[in-house]
């Protein structure tokens, strides 16, 4: 890789249930493929001097998915929030997530968040932050029910995560081309990078590829 590389990216995670499908497998196996490939892209970050990774895990929206892929998407959230704190814990990695906490969030799985970013909060190597339950146009609406006026510096303390930086780079893998809801206030200046992989596919080479993408490119933040 050469040029500048970002400091901040978020990915949206896309493609796990069409990564399913075409193996023939449930829906939840191709959900645990990506989360494993979460965790091996979130390595592959640290060894890149990426300080904040963000992924969109769970939107607002995903609420409307069949019963069953949901159910079994919070069990899987819950287990591997229990199973993985501790080694991310041993690796340096900060976790928060980002989002609304009120129902339809089981109250267990809260506590569970709650807990692993308690046991985390002192890490300073790489930042996860994992957007749950979470949408774009929620955090500001959400944002601007607390908001009584300022600048911009001011609403953005109303934000579901504050202390996020604004992502220099945002990838989208399975070939899909646009945000759908994500970070809607914090990627007014992002660079996109939209891959055709489907997320479990989506390798270290696929990773570096897009960084060297972003360090190609002249960010000018409205000027010239």
């Amino acid at each position: 890789m050469s040029g500048e590389l970002p400091r901040y990216v978020a990915i949206i995670t896309d493609g796990n249930g069409r990564w399913a499908r075409a193996r023939g497998l449930p829906v939840l196996k191709g959900h645990e493929a990506g989360a494993d490939v979460v965790k091996e892209r979130l390595r592959d970050a640290v060894r890149f001097g990426i300080e904040e990774l963000t992924v969109y895990s769970f939107s607002t929206e995903n609420w409307n998915r069949s019963r069953a892929e949901v159910s079994g998407l919070m069990r899987m959230f819950g287990r591997r929030i229990d199973a993985e704190t501790p080694e991310l814990h041993a690796e340096g990695v900060r976790m928060r997530f980002v989002g609304r906490r009120s129902d339809p969030v089981p109250k267990r799985l809260v506590e569970k968040m709650e807990w692993a970013e308690a046991v985390t909060a002192s890490n300073d190597r790489i930042t996860l932050f994992v957007c749950f339950n979470y949408g774009g146009r929620a955090e500001i609406v959400d944002a601007a029910r607390t908001f009584e006026g300022g600048g911009e510096e001011e609403f953005r303390r109303h934000l579901y995560a504050p202390d996020m930086h604004d992502p220099d780079l945002i990838i989208r893998t399975s070939g899909e081309v646009r945000l759908s809801n994500y970070l809607m206030w914090q990627s007014a200046y992002s660079e996109l990078v939209f891959r055709d992989e489907l997320w479990p596919d989506f390798t270290r080479e696929a990773f570096e590829q897009s960084l060297d993408e972003f360090a190609s490119r002249r960010r000018r933040f409205g000027g010239r």
